[in-house]
């Protein structure tokens, strides 16, 4: 039904008023950090017909796959896909696969492997109680099942609007899958929801980024994450480094935390 309304809009607008609408519509707050991204200085390294080519797919991305992500937000974890250190990029939780698809996009022109870390079979069981994120919105609690995207529709929607052979696909829970894995990386996504998942990504990923390399989550608003990002004993005890400097902590839905 949805997906048939948009449809419907889109026949009716003209290519760019379509756009103008559909960005203004579910991306309000897009468009500022869009054109930062858009004219960069010329010390970046993407040319401006190259970051044009990746707004446009991420758009057209969000448009076709459902997307709970802001693109000023994809757009702060391109730059670093850009500008960190050399290294694979791990992205822990993939849902439909619209992120992958806009990541593996940038990890092409940046020369990097993507490692996608999912189930495919949505959020483990738990008994986590979230109640309200740190904006005081209502955000309930994350049923067993829930964002679930398989494994085949995943891979449609990356080889659709993504480059899908710069990525892998690694399939389990994470406290099954990552203890194996050990590849260095310049770049961690964590979008796990879950404050166990969230551990589990921390001990396991921080400690293979490179100096200089970059771990976000995507879920920052949650009181029980932010708990587990600001435990001194955990980090000390189980990821086996004193507590990093944080970036967004208690005020954004992005963490940032460079290594060292």
């Amino acid at each position: 039904m949805i997906q048939s309304i948009k449809n419907n809009i889109r026949r009716r607008l003209p290519a760019p008023w379509y756009t103008l609408y559909y960005v203004h519509r579910h991306y309000s707050d897009d468009p500022l950090h869009t054109l930062s991204f858009l004219f960069k200085g010329r010390g970046y390294p993407l040319t401006f017909g190259q970051r044009f080519f990746l707004l446009r797919r991420m758009y057209a991305t969000s448009f076709l796959v459902d997307c709970p992500h802001a693109q000023k937000h994809i757009l702060a974890i391109m730059d670093a896909i850009f500008t960190a250190p050399p290294g694979a990029m791990v992205e822990a939780g993939s849902f439909k696969g619209g992120s992958t698809a806009k990541f593996s996009l940038a990890a092409k022109m940046a020369g990097r492997k993507l490692i996608a870390f999912d189930s495919f079979e949505g959020i483990p069981d738990n008994s986590e109680v979230h109640d309200y994120d740190i904006f005081g919105r209502y955000v309930g609690n994350f049923r067993p099942g829930s964002y679930q995207g398989r494994l085949e529709e995943v891979k449609y929607n990356v080889n659709r609007f993504g480059e899908i052979g710069v990525c892998e696909f690694v399939k389990g829970w994470f406290d099954q899958t990552m203890p194996h894995f050990n590849e260095p990386l310049g770049v961690a996504y964590v979008d796990v929801d879950l404050a166990s998942s969230t551990r589990t990504c921390i001990k396991y990923l921080y400690p293979l980024l490179r100096p200089g390399g970059v771990l976000f989550s995507q879920d920052g608003h949650l009181p029980l994450v932010m708990e587990v990002f600001n435990d001194d004993k955990f980090w000390e005890e189980e990821v086996g480094c004193a507590k990093p400097h944080m970036e967004g902590l208690g005020k954004s839905i992005i963490i940032k935390v460079t290594k060292p």
